[in-house]
């Protein structure tokens, strides 16, 4: 099946690395959305329980800094995780003032069920590459994620 002339863009644009980027950013974004939809989560989700699972317990303020989740969005997904029995929020001992989040063994075990539902996503998405290229590909998006965090 043919795409209608109006729908493809110009040749000006789809020759740009960043127009490409963007494109497969949004495509990536719908997908992995998609899938953690499907298994009932959200990419917060994943990416609280993740950093909990690797870093182990911190402040709401800390899981912040490391997931880039905004404070007013950070509140709503703990609490989320927290109905939920995947996490557990306590105060500091060393600050009664903020709370401590701690992975639970049932989040472990949702983190573990997120991994493989991405896993499943990360497949789809890079199907029409082989295992080299997308080896190369991860490398190459990784230096230019490093190269322009560390010059901003």
């Amino acid at each position: 099946m043919e795409t209608p002339a109006e729908d493809v863009a110009p040749t000006r644009l789809t020759g740009l690395p960043s127009w490409l980027m963007t494109q497969t950013a949004a495509h990536a974004h719908r997908l992995v959305a998609n899938g953690l939809a499907a298994v009932d989560a959200r990419g917060y989700h994943y990416r609280l329980l993740a950093t909990l699972d690797e870093f182990g317990p911190a402040s709401q303020a800390a899981l912040g800094r490391r997931t880039g989740i905004h404070l007013s969005d950070m509140v709503a997904a703990i609490n989320e995780l927290a109905d939920r029995k995947l996490v557990v929020r306590a105060p500091d001992p060393t600050d009664r003032r903020r709370n401590v989040i701690t992975i639970t063994p049932t989040g472990r075990r949702q983190l573990r069920r997120l991994d493989k539902q991405l896993d499943r996503v990360q497949e789809d998405l890079l199907a029409p590459l082989t295992s080299a290229e997308r080896d190369q590909l991860t490398l190459l998006l990784a230096r230019l994620l490093n190269h322009h965090a560390r010059h901003h």
